[in-house]
């Protein structure tokens, strides 16, 4: 592929001139197509409904696309991996595969999606991951910040910030698989890539698109390669976006990647419909659950005390995965049709320390993993279509036990968390919930019995 570096290719449309000077790479009338990697499940979902929400009209896989897929009328083109936690160099060969696929299917941006928290270790895969991509695309600057205000994350002075705290002194400090030791991400960010990293700094950012334009092409001339820009508000993410359009690679969270969509919808205007509009989602609930996150442990007390019928999966009882799975489902079975239940393995930190002193880190990860993904299975073989999952890699290990390739991002049950409708010989919608996401009644909600389909069927309490 020949490689191309960012230089202005024309001008913006008649309302943007009002800007000092033009994104480079726009083409007047042309709405320019997003192409997104991101490094798990739930990230891709939050990303997906992020860009649908703008009004851009998105696809979204679960993993590469063959070649020969059928695309509709699209805006931007979502790829969820799971590569957040495996080998770099396994990492790097996957999300290769899906930007060459994005390349043949004519993007114009590339767009790296990974945690809001920056979650990785010093071996972790963010920094490896965007160097392949930049050296790919020939990109001589990267714009980049982990900001999602929305999720209480935010980036001022070059420092990550969960609410009101660093991210060091947060709940990610104590993260059972990436516990987060440095809240500065320009150091964070050494220990994984050799590229030079400059600061974009707030003062900068409310000067506007131009200014953040500016300061980025002079840090490009400078020889770096990353470019941080701090963002503590939409409005800072949507003039990030404006100054961004024209880039080939771009890269973080959910919250830019907004910003870049309210952009294009600023500059060209909103997508025409593109009927992509889920049917209403329908069916018997269940809730599975891995992740280990406050928010998480909040949501399953909440079906606790609402009385959902709950199983625990207990790995250190009983190591073995098919095992698990069955003695899991034959409980199911046992209970009344309509019930709601959740199976579960999340634990609070000191229990779950145990387990793993007991298991191995990888080693009860795998075991879960693989029982969730036999469980979802079973579930979906004994009539259930809503199927909510909480935690990445229980979503992913749900996605990949029950082979789903992709479906429409349909409506958000709470903020990035949307519903996907799987079209097939069954009609599957998922609730694909990241472990913070979402407010402490959403599992009650999301698996509520709907009324319309069991006559007298009490709703929940919320």
């Amino acid at each position: 592929m020949t490689q191309q570096t960012d230089h202005p290719r024309s001008t913006l449309p008649e309302r943007a001139r009002n800007y000092e000077q033009a994104p480079q790479g726009t083409v007047p009338g042309l709405r320019p197509k997003i192409g997104i990697i991101a490094d798990d499940v739930t990230g891709a979902t939050d990303v997906a409904v992020a860009l649908r929400r703008r009004g851009l009209r998105t696809l979204l896989f679960f993993g590469t696309p063959p070649a020969d897929v059928k695309l509709p009328r699209h805006d931007a083109l979502v790829i969820a991996l799971k590569t957040r936690m495996i080998p770099a160099l396994e990492a790097v060969d996957l999300t290769l595969e899906a930007h060459r696929w994005l390349q043949v299917n004519n993007v114009d941006l590339t767009y790296f999606k990974y945690c809001s928290t920056f979650d990785s270790t010093s071996g972790g895969n963010i920094g490896p991951v965007l160097d392949a991509l930049a050296d790919d695309l020939g990109a001589r600057s990267v714009i980049t910040t982990p900001s999602s205000p929305e999720h209480g994350r935010t980036q001022y002075g070059g420092q990550l910030f969960v609410g009101d705290l660093p991210l060091a002194e947060s709940h990610m400090r104590h993260h059972p698989l990436t516990p987060m030791k440095d809240s500065d991400l320009q150091r964070l960010f050494a220990e994984q890539s050799t590229g030079k990293t400059v600061l974009v700094n707030h003062q900068t950012v409310r000067e506007g698109a131009a200014a953040i334009r500016n300061a980025t092409q002079e840090a490009a001339a400078g020889g770096a390669r990353y470019v941080f820009v701090d963002a503590v508000s939409e409005d800072d993410l949507v003039q990030i976006g404006l100054a961004a359009i024209g880039h080939r690679l771009i890269a973080g969270a959910a919250g830019l990647a907004g910003g870049i969509a309210a952009a294009i919808s600023e500059l060209y205007g909103p997508a025409d419909d593109n009927g992509l509009v889920p049917v209403e989602e329908s069916g018997l609930a269940a809730v599975i659950a891995g992740s280990c996150s406050t928010r998480t442990l909040e949501q399953i007390e909440h079906m606790h005390r609402a009385g959902r019928p709950a199983y625990f999966l207990d790995a250190a009882a009983t190591s073995d995965p098919r095992v698990l799975s069955a003695n899991a489902l034959d409980w199911y079975d046992g209970l009344p049709l309509n019930s709601s239940p959740i199976i579960y393995s999340s634990v609070e930190p000191l229990l779950l320390s145990r387990i793993q002193q007991q298991l191995g880190v990888q080693g009860s990860s795998l075991i879960l993993e693989q029982a969730t993904g036999l469980i979802a299975r079973g579930l979906v073989a004994r009539g259930v279509q809503r199927l909510i999952a909480a935690g990445g890699e229980t979503c992913g290990a749900v996605i990949s036990a029950l082979g789903v390739t992709g479906g429409l991002v349909g409506k958000e049950e709470d903020r990035g968390v949307p519903w996907i409708h799987v079209q097939g010989e069954q009609n599957l919608f998922l609730l694909l919930k990241s472990g913070n996401f979402g407010d402490h009644t959403l599992l009650v909600r999301a698996s509520t019995p709907l009324s319309h389909e069991v006559p007298g069927a009490e709703l929940g309490s919320a």
